[in-house]
């Protein structure tokens, strides 16, 4: 049977924080006044009291809102108190609700801080994500203090994943034996970035391939490059990879590992003198120099799709929400937004799709209906 696709079914569960006689409006009418306004650019809660009370009608039409609009005030408690782990659920739920007809076939995780989050008490918040690059959904985060516990952060996201068939993708802070071994546990494969945080693996995998390729034995190492051109600049990238390597040290405890390999990538930019980078990766899935290319250059769609579009068109690195559970579940509001910005199909960009939605209350009707059940919230 189809799981139902509406914000009430899947946030229905969410506990609400508030003791009973501050109850003036419903939790899921909040929180889904909240969403829509985040859809059409709301940045704050004063920005999301503001959208609310101009669109008042139209949310009458879905949800109850007995006693009116919430302040910016009851927006920012309520938010503020919600755990972000239920929050994240319900977000959860949703998401595998949309995903069930789709083959997940490559998830790329990286990390993105929060700058505007700080304090005087605390550092920004740091979110680690995982983004179904082929079909632009962002399938999960979770929160950590700062960069360097992402070691921690991400076994704890891949946990909430169901990673089966799919190829997951992580920069250098994630090239670490326990989450190659979760990875593979998990039904999946992995394409890890190496770099000095794994200075024995980096050296075994530079003298191997450095080898391989001065030798004249042949079929050993697979090669493919692409030539990408565009906006004054040239970008060649040339990549080799080896299977089934031998002579990494304690090769066995990287579970699953079956290539080695690198990209040497040539930059150049107008008349400017080219710049040349070596990156090194491992995978545990064999095939073609060309299928790692593709997976390589996919995983940077997190940044692109999910980090930049958040920073651009949402204003997240500037967002001054500092209390750490406002912040959070405001940062899962926008991911939730720029979901369903882009599965909207206008060739709009997210920024004008979010002002057509604040503008038009019938697009912002089509945006809903792109992502929920028709006539339903």
């Amino acid at each position: 049977m189809t799981t139902p696709l509406t914000i009430k079914h899947h946030f229905r569960r969410l506990k609400d924080p508030r003791i009973n006689r501050h109850k003036k409006h419903q939790l899921l009418d909040i929180v889904i006044v909240a969403m829509c306004a985040v859809i059409c650019g709301a940045e704050d809660w004063q920005q999301i009291a503001t959208f609310g009370r101009e669109r008042r009608d139209w949310l009458g039409r879905f949800l109850g809102l007995t006693n009116g609009i919430p302040s910016h005030d009851t927006f920012e408690r309520v938010f503020d108190r919600i755990d972000p782990r239920a929050f994240h659920q319900g977000f959860q739920n949703w998401v595998a609700a949309l995903a069930e007809k789709l083959e997940i076939k490559h998830i790329a995780i990286d990390g993105k801080t929060l700058r505007g989050s700080g304090s005087d008490k605390l550092g920004p918040l740091h979110l680690v994500s995982a983004w179904a690059t082929e079909h632009h959904l962002s399938l999960g985060q979770v929160a950590t203090a700062e960069k360097s516990n992402e070691i921690t952060a991400i076994p704890e996201l891949l946990k909430l994943l169901d990673i089966h068939g799919a190829i997951v993708t992580i920069d250098a802070m994630g090239c670490q034996k326990a989450i190659a071994n979760e990875i593979v546990k998990g039904g999946g494969d992995y394409v890890l970035a190496v770099k000095d945080n794994q200075p024995n693996l980096l050296a075994d995998i530079q003298e191997l391939l450095e080898k391989e390729l001065a030798s004249d034995s042949e079929g050993r190492c697979q090669q493919h490059s692409t030539n990408d051109k565009g906006h004054g600049r040239v970008e060649k990238r040339h990549y080799t990879i080896l299977k089934n390597p031998d002579g990494i040290r304690n090769q066995e405890e990287w579970t699953g590992l079956k290539v080695v390999g690198m990209c040497v990538r040539e930059r150049q930019v107008g008349k400017s003198e080219p710049t040349i980078e070596v990156s090194y990766f491992i995978g545990s899935k064999l095939m073609s120099a060309k299928g790692y290319g593709e997976v390589l250059r996919n995983h940077w769609g997190i940044e692109n799709n999910l980090h930049w579009q958040l920073d651009v068109s949402f204003g997240e690195d500037d967002n001054r929400v500092t209390k750490r559970n406002g912040a959070e579940n405001l940062s899962l509001l926008r991911r939730l937004a720029l979901m369903m910005l882009k599965r909207h199909p206008s060739k709009q960009s997210i920024a004008g799709k979010q002002w057509n939605a604040a503008l038009d209350p019938n697009f912002l009707e089509e945006v809903l209906a792109a992502n929920i059940n028709a006539g339903k919230i």
